[in-house]
């Protein structure tokens, strides 16, 4: 029994699938199949049932890859005891960020990290949710900047900034002749939707719950279009398929006086009871169980560096 060999079993498990499975773990679909067959063999039982276009886990599976997912966990610890001593900021930190967050945040970020800390790159991962969160239980990355809410999986948590959601809308659009807009006037409006997987998807239709049943539905006539990214989104918004909502850093600087991007409007969502607008709460997460506490702190120094204009700083 090899670190390897579990390493391909809980992908597998994950993927539900070998093909995607070799994919995740860079190798072919032959190698990961034999080592996994190897392993089944070892341990005289079945740990996946195939079937024509489907892998599932057997009942005395699952409990195996939950423990492989705490071995290879117990063994990325491992490493991080072995850097004690020695210079906590020195070698890479690798570092996840969703796909909502990412474009946004990590140009000024990586350049704060150069300038603070060299001899610390960041190696970059951009993913779901739910595929960093599983990152950081295997070791395959040592933090995460994610959005709230996420499932409680025993992480160290340190909030960095709640950012307010924008609405994005054509120019020529009557809403857009107005200084914000509110939830109640965004319902009568086709609403363009990042794709399943997205949490940034959920927090929109939190805001408008209403289009939940169009988001998958090819019935109604106000059919929800769906989006890869917020980029095309926008694009969308552009050509005047919809509106949208977006996070205040996905907004584009020259768009701040609504006139120098004159075909999309960016304006604040306000509620006519004067609540409070919706925002995210975006926060660095990592494990535990992660020994080199100086580069979690100072990644967390670069972020407040950056610029981050129109949100709120959170640094207690």
């Amino acid at each position: 029994m090899t670190l390897t060999e579990l390493k391909y079993i809980v992908a597998v498990a994950r993927e539900k699938h070998f093909g995607k499975a070799a994919e995740a773990c860079f190798v072919s679909q032959p190698t990961l199949s034999v080592a996994v067959k190897k392993l089944e063999d070892e341990l005289e039982l079945k740990l996946f049932e195939r079937s024509a276009g489907e892998v599932t886990v057997t009942p005395l599976g699952e409990e195996i890859v939950r423990q492989a997912q705490s071995v290879l966990e117990q063994a990325a610890e491992i490493k991080e005891i072995a850097k004690r001593g020695k210079d906590p900021l020195g070698g890479p930190l690798r570092l996840g960020v969703i796909y909502t967050i990412g474009p946004y945040l990590l140009p000024d970020l990586v350049r704060q990290v150069i300038a603070r800390t060299p001899q610390m790159p960041l190696m970059l991962q951009e993913n779901f949710t739910a595929r960093l969160l599983e990152m950081l239980r295997t070791g395959e990355i040592d933090a995460a900047i994610l959005a709230e809410p996420f499932p409680d999986t025993g992480l160290a948590i340190a909030p960095l900034y709640d950012e307010p959601f924008m609405a994005a809308i054509p120019a020529d659009h009557p809403l857009a002749r107005g200084e914000w807009v509110s939830s109640e006037q965004l319902k009568g409006e086709h609403m363009l939707l990042l794709g399943t997987g997205h949490c940034f998807r959920d927090h929109v239709l939190q805001v408008c719950p209403e289009f939940a049943r169009f988001a998958s539905s090819a019935e109604g006539i106000r059919k929800s279009f769906e989006g890869s990214s917020l980029e095309t989104i926008q694009h969308m918004v552009a050509a005047g398929m919809g509106v949208t909502l977006v996070p205040r850093l996905a907004v584009p600087a020259r768009a701040d006086d609504g006139r120098a991007a004159p075909l999309v409007r960016y304006l604040p969502i306000r509620d006519e009871g004067g609540g409070a607008p919706p925002t995210r709460r975006v926060v660095l997460a990592w494990r535990r169980s992660f020994t080199r506490y100086e580069a979690i702190a100072a990644l967390r120094n670069a972020v407040y560096a950056c610029a981050l204009p129109g949100v709120r700083r959170l640094t207690s």
